[in-house]
């Protein structure tokens, strides 16, 4: 028996081939990567944006003093004293009549300097001891808490101005003091955060594997706490500017011949409803410039990796 033979029509004819020199589709839209996600909704924050083109403008000025300032470095006029504000010296003179514009830009770079190298080396200690304490966990991690909680305690102003009093009164010092203290607040966001991934199938994963703890770090934890550590260094920063200010104008901080903006502001504390009294506001406005554009910024990080983290 023969099987009847199906009617051309019912096979859809096969498509043609694109003319020649006709365009080619449009290929589908590609997944937008996780960085560029994060940065348009980082774009979208308007006040972290203004705090971070605020914050670079501070240190392009403040290290590029030698080209920015309007006049030398330390350049004394005893004879002039102090001048108000004016044409030739924006935010005048004070009473070496030495621009203070231009004192105020290299005395940024101290306050810059260590409110950077604080955030860094305390984000780098207190990533590391999380990471650790968290993935270790058992007495380990109670150990390394209980360590912490020690820091936590400790006073940190007066553990300053005892270290600068009995070391070198440098920045590094301080640096290093305000480091020593400033890494516990990371270290047990750290140590939050990978006990919760510690437990993720990926995790798990990777042990199966054979990874070692070193790798299961580097590898998966470590990228996925990207947002946590850059949100708290950002914090971080201004932290440490507040503390070295306030540990410069109570006067045993960074002292003269070098300068700082908490140094400039213990220089000019007496001359409050004096003549003078506009020494007093320029590194006032300086610190508190700074410290808004970092906490704006670090809201900002915050908002952009939070919603990347539910979205994902």
């Amino acid at each position: 028996m023969t099987l009847p033979t199906p009617h051309p029509a019912s096979h859809p004819p096969p498509e043609s081939p694109l003319p020649p020199g006709s365009p080619a589709p449009p290929a589908p839209p590609a997944d937008k990567s996780r960085r560029r996600i994060v940065t348009e909704r980082f774009l979208r924050h308007r006040l972290a944006v203004v705090g971070l083109v605020v914050l670079l403008g501070l240190m392009v000025c403040c290290y590029g003093a030698d080209w920015v300032a309007p006049h030398p470095r330390n350049a004394q006029d005893i004879l002039t004293g102090a001048l108000p504000p004016s044409g030739e010296h924006w935010l005048g003179t004070d009473d070496l009549g030495r621009d203070y514009l231009t004192e105020l830009l290299f005395a940024g770079q101290i306050s810059l300097t260590v409110g950077l190298g604080v955030a860094f080396l305390s984000t780098a200690v207190g990533t590391l001891v999380g990471a650790v304490s968290g993935l270790l966990g058992g007495w380990v991690d109670e150990l390394i808490m209980r360590i912490t909680d020690l820091f936590l305690v400790v006073p940190a102003i007066a553990l300053l101005a005892l270290a600068m009093q009995t070391l070198s009164p440098s920045p590094l010092t301080m640096v290093l003091v305000l480091a020593g203290l400033g890494w516990t607040v990371i270290a047990r966001v750290v140590r939050s955060q990978v006990i919760s991934l510690r437990e993720k199938e990926f995790v798990q994963a990777a042990q199966v594997l054979g990874a070692s703890r070193t790798q299961i770090v580097l590898r998966h934890l470590l990228p996925n706490l990207t947002g946590v550590i850059i949100v708290n260094a950002s914090l971080a920063v201004a932290a440490a500017i507040i503390l070295e200010s306030t540990l410069s104008f109570l006067g045993f901080g960074i002292q003269p011949p070098q300068s700082s903006w908490g140094n400039l502001l213990n220089q000019a504390a007496g001359l409050v409803g004096t003549p003078k009294d506009y020494l007093l506001y320029a590194p006032g406005v300086a610190i508190l410039l700074t410290v808004l554009a970092v906490n704006f910024l670090g809201d900002g990080l915050r908002d952009a990796f939070d919603q990347q983290s539910r979205q994902s």
